[in-house]
């Protein structure tokens, strides 16, 4: 790929996506082991009604999705100190109506027009040097928090109740994992939206995951392919002029889906050889 030969709007999409995929592909591997791509998806969607009404009003985007994402991470953490299924049914409920206020605001509060779609699918060809600097800030924090945490992470995503007997009783590197991934997902708005966030966050390291059972290559994967989705997406949204949020999103769902594939066949066969 020249980049003598991209424009200069595309280079600097290209530099979000990587800024932005170290973070995505490390804080991937902790959703998908500990559960949390509903919580993900969740808090990225909770940031739409923020994000309207900081271009209805006038004041920094990221401050109003970082606003109503620290109410959402805020409120998840406080439930999952109880039953999961009740966690599980508030965080739908936040979906829904993070969605419908989101919506209302936009179409009938603040007229936002065709905002709302960079809002929803995001925007990487309308980058501010704020996003670029959210990006590497998330990635520094979630690298920052694997090293420190991760131990914990992994002890209480394998085993709950094996973790709370060797001593892991404290909550808060369970709020710590809620609040970094709020962040991270509020850092991807502006790049694919508040629809595909999981797109970054969660659909590389699943995919990744299919290929590897050892924690330190499923995060080295996940990095590298959160990265490469990211530059193909962009490089092939301005050759085809489609939504670079969208074909990225389209391209890691291919990717999942050929892998998954690929490895059933695999599967299917060595039983069948044995």
């Amino acid at each position: 790929m020249n980049l003598i030969a991209l424009y200069a709007f595309e280079q600097r999409a290209m530099l979000e996506v990587l800024l932005v995929s170290a973070g995505a592909g490390l804080l991937g591997t902790w959703i998908v082991l500990r559960g949390l791509a509903f919580y993900t998806h969740a808090v990225a969607a909770a940031a739409f009604p923020g994000l309207v009404l900081a271009a209805g009003l006038g004041f920094a985007p990221m401050a109003g999705a970082m606003g109503t994402g620290a109410l959402v991470a805020a409120g998840v953490g406080g439930l999952s100190a109880r039953r999961r299924a009740g966690y599980d049914v508030a965080t739908a409920l936040t979906l829904v109506g993070a969605l419908v206020i989101g919506v209302v605001l936009a179409s009938n509060v603040f007229h936002s027009g065709s905002e709302v779609d960079s809002l929803l699918f995001g925007s990487l060809f309308a980058l501010t040097n704020t996003d670029l600097l959210l990006g590497a800030v998330a990635s520094v924090l979630a690298l920052i928090a694997t090293v420190v945490l991760g131990p914990r992470w992994l002890a209480t995503g394998f085993d709950a109740t094996g973790a709370r007997a060797l001593g892991v009783r404290s909550r808060w590197p369970d709020l710590v994992l809620l609040a970094l991934v709020g962040f991270a997902s509020v850092a991807t708005l502006a790049a694919v939206g508040a629809l595909l966030a999981t797109a970054l966050l969660v659909v590389p390291a699943a995919t990744a995951r299919l290929w590897t059972n050892r924690l330190l290559a499923w995060q080295l994967a996940s990095v590298a392919l959160t990265a490469a989705l990211g530059l193909a997406g962009v490089w092939l949204s301005v050759r085809t002029n489609a939504p670079p949020g969208a074909t990225v999103a389209a391209l890691g769902g291919g990717t999942f889906l050929l892998s998954a594939l690929v490895n059933e066949s695999q599967s299917r066969y060595g039983r069948r050889d044995a």
